[in-house]
């Protein structure tokens, strides 16, 4: 299983037919003064996958500051079911609504593993 895309937005759904929707993708975020928390940001993660990697896969996301230091997390599981006949590919969006501790004035990173390796 790879990621295909991963982003923050301000907001994103899967639609009724199974598209997904983003809006407003953003890759940095301006405060008057540190520390501070920006609500209500989107993670927008897509993996892709194979009939081979049908099955259950942990997911684990870490916030990780300028520093180094991991100030939010998240895990999780990801269930691949067996695609209909003739179907090679495996699309699974995962959207994550979370608020953005930011603590120090820098580039931060979101950490994505798969089975504990890192995508």
């Amino acid at each position: 299983m790879i990621v295909s895309f991963a982003m923050f937005a301000d907001a994103a759904n899967i639609s009724q037919e199974g598209k997904l929707n983003i809006l407003g993708v953003f890759d940095a975020v301006q405060v008057g003064s540190v520390p501070a928390m920006h609500p209500r940001a989107h993670l927008v993660v897509r993996f892709k996958g194979t009939p081979e990697d049908i099955g259950t896969h942990q997911v684990s996301l870490r916030w990780v500051n300028p520093g180094g230091v991991e100030l939010w997390s998240s895990d999780g599981q990801v269930e691949l079911v067996p695609p209909p006949p003739g179907v090679t590919e495996i699309d699974i969006p995962l959207i994550a609504s979370i608020d953005l501790p930011l603590d120090l004035v820098g580039g931060y990173a979101m950490r994505v593993f798969v089975n504990g390796q890192q995508r």
